[in-house]
């Protein structure tokens, strides 16, 4: 008998009488690429038996310490050892042990005195039982496992996609790289703050650095304008969330879903003054009212060609003076209570020459 399996088939013997248990474990040995394990005490066979892989256990009904009904329920107590076939050993008389013990989860039953070439082929049987279940299960891993990896292909590629779309809006727009990253940081620690979750904090931290790709359809010379905007260009200024989540709107992605109300929203303020919708309070997705405080906040203490980066007690105050009004006050609250991990992300994505951020927090 051949089990094509990388190791032998364990099976676990278990039978308080010396020549039973000799007996059985000879006969399981005698079968090509089984090795068995024998064990006088049932409780040292269940010790081996929850801490290893047996593929069979065969055990006998009148045990010392504990009957064979009970070893199976312990055995069976564990869910992953549902799957295990059990062949029992009884008397022929003993029907109402059978019952039980099918009741308990045995597999199938072996009657004393044991005939060998029934004991062999129930006992193969039960090893190709053993071996399909095990070949599937392999199958499944191995298919989970080209799951899981055509996933990350996915999502490095749709990174990759959102890296460049980002950086395509960032050469039009004289904001640099690190305002990109350090805003979407900031909006994922004030989404974890708020008790959002790693998932949604995870897939903003990727979407946020699209705010600003309506930026795209903005002429360069009132993009670019070094002074202050007229009216009728501010209101040219003001069509940017609406072109970015034209770009992005309908994806299948939901990063891209994100990003699209993020660009949409970003603008909108608390107090219902903002645009391009005027949305006001809960109205305002969670998301633009998270990256309306990241965005401002890096916007005001980062340089610019057109200002120096402001002093951070002052762009606190602005902060703080806008709860309730331009911001979402739970927004603002999250990213001073998470203010060394602010820190920490201005000291790691800092501009060229920038100066070194005060470290006390604000109060």
């Amino acid at each position: 008998m051949k089990f094509p399996l990388d190791r032998p088939m364990q099976v676990a013997v278990v039978d308080d009488t010396q020549l039973n248990l000799f007996l059985i474990g000879k006969l399981v040995d005698r079968m090509q690429d089984a090795r068995a394990h024998n064990f006088e005490r049932p409780t040292a066979a269940l010790e081996w038996c929850l801490a290893n892989a047996p593929d069979l256990i065969i055990v006998d009904y009148m045990m010392p310490e504990m009957d064979g009904l009970e070893f199976i329920r312990r055995i069976r107590a564990c869910r992953d050892r549902d799957d295990l076939p059990i062949l029992m050993v009884t008397a022929s008389h003993e029907r109402d042990v059978r019952y039980a013990a099918l009741d308990c989860g045995a597999s199938d039953f072996l009657t004393k005195p044991v005939d060998a070439r029934e004991f062999e082929a129930r006992v193969r049987n039960m090893l190709k039982l053993r071996q399909a279940h095990l070949a599937n299960e392999h199958r499944a891993e191995t298919l989970a496992a080209e799951v899981r990896r055509a996933t990350a292909d996915i999502l490095d590629r749709e990174r990759e996609t959102i890296t460049r779309l980002s950086r395509a809006a960032e050469f039009r727009d004289p904001e640099t790289g690190a305002h990109i990253q350090r805003m979407s940081h900031y909006s994922a620690l004030i989404a974890r703050r708020l008790g959002l979750g790693d998932t949604f904090a995870e897939t903003l931290l990727m979407a946020a650095p699209m705010h600003d790709v309506g930026k795209l359809g903005i002429p360069d010379t009132i993009l670019l304008k070094p002074g202050r905007l007229t009216a009728d260009e501010f209101a040219v200024m003001k069509r940017h969330p609406q072109i970015g989540h034209d770009i992005l709107k309908g994806s299948s992605s939901s990063i891209l879903r994100l990003g699209a109300t993020i660009a949409l929203t970003h603008h909108e303020k608390f107090d219902g003054s903002g645009y391009p919708q005027g949305l006001s309070g809960q109205s305002i997705p969670m998301e633009g009212r998270i990256v309306a405080v990241a965005d401002v906040f890096d916007a005001l203490t980062s340089a610019r060609p057109y200002k120096p980066a402001w002093p951070m007690s002052r762009a606190i105050a602005l902060l703080r003076e806008g709860r309730g009004t331009h911001f979402d006050p739970t927004c603002v609250d999250a990213l001073f209570h998470t203010w060394e991990d602010v820190l920490a992300v201005q000291s790691r994505y800092q501009d060229e020459h920038a100066p070194e951020p005060p470290v006390s927090p604000p109060c």
